[in-house]
């Protein structure tokens, strides 16, 4: 099978698709086996698979254009030069740091299923990502989101209110939201089984404002949108199927506007439940629970928010401040 040009292969702007394609076949094989290992082995969501299968066919398309022909040929000066490039590209240092991480596991498995001699990712470093500080809302801006559907009794509304309470009752991911079912609920001790990344389970409590919206919704919103594509699912769209992210995200935003709230996201929504726990007296390890977070480490950025707003509000208010 004759390759590409090298002035095809080069060409920018081109989809993840297309550079697969390019790729050499020992090249191309082994990220769909990556890709499969991914999958099947380490439970990736598909999002996730997606983006580093994006990540190391950019890597291999480059290492081509350098000579390489098979993944022994990698090496780390092959890596550096690839995240050379997209630095002068324009690269910013979250995404060329995601880009390295990328590589390191893609190497490490490669080297695990012999394809690679030696582990040469393991040397590569990156720049360290420049963590911004989550955007929160207030806890009264909080509430008066979760409230803003009012009275309405619509089904679309009992079922917008019972997203944005669990959103903000729970900090859960807006997937995890989406992906409840009817019997991850459990209304007699109010808390709700959610399968976070990885196909980790967690269980996670909500407070009787959650618990209203829920009977509300389950009484008298769910039973009028339910179909034949509805299955188990807790949420549903107006058409009877699952509920998707992207409408839940519109949803957030709408509500934000109409309210003359700060621009949030159901992410937002994580963040200020995080904060709003920390700030009324929860422990690191619990909300580390609760959100689902494997390393601390991911938590602790909600202790500077904390202290950012500590110290917003001493300016504000202290005479000598």
């Amino acid at each position: 099978m004759s390759q590409p040009s090298r002035s095809t292969r080069s060409q920018p702007g081109r989809s993840t698709r297309s550079r697969h394609e390019a790729l050499t076949p020992p090249f191309r094989e082994s990220v769909d086996d990556f890709a499969q290992h991914l999958a099947s082995v380490e439970n990736r969501s598909t999002h996730t698979v997606r983006a580093y299968v994006a990540d190391v066919v950019s890597l291999l398309d480059h290492a081509g254009r350098m000579g390489c022909a098979e993944p022994r040929d990698l090496d780390i000066t092959v890596l550096r030069s690839w995240l050379a490039k997209l630095r002068t590209l324009g690269a910013a240092r979250a995404s060329l740091a995601r880009r390295a991480a990328s590589a390191r596991t893609f190497t490490a498995w490669a080297h695990r299923a012999r394809l690679l001699d030696a582990d040469v990712g393991a040397q590569l470093a990156s720049p360290r990502a420049h963590r911004e500080l989550p955007a929160v809302l207030r806890a009264d801006q909080a509430s008066e989101l979760v409230e803003a559907p009012g009275e309405a009794t619509s089904p679309e509304a009992l079922r917008d209110r019972v997203a944005l309470e669990l959103l903000y009752a729970t900090g859960i991911r807006v997937s995890e939201l989406c992906g409840l079912d009817l019997g991850d609920v459990d209304p007699a001790r109010r808390v709700v089984r959610v399968l976070g990344k990885g196909a980790k389970e967690r269980t996670v409590p909500y407070g009787l404002p959650a618990q209203r919206a829920l009977d509300d919704w389950l009484r008298a919103g769910r039973p009028r949108l339910t179909g034949p594509a509805s299955g188990s699912a807790l949420l549903l769209g107006v058409r009877g199927g699952r509920l998707q992210p992207t409408v839940v995200r519109r949803i957030v935003a709408d509500y934000a506007r109409v309210t003359g709230l700060p621009r949030i996201s159901p992410h937002g929504l994580r963040h200020s439940a995080a904060t709003h726990l920390l700030e009324g007296g929860a422990d690191l390890r619990t909300v580390q629970e609760l959100l689902g977070h494997a390393t601390l480490s991911s938590t602790q950025i909600y202790t500077h928010v904390s202290v950012e707003r500590l110290r917003a509000a001493y300016r504000q208010a202290h005479p000598r401040a």
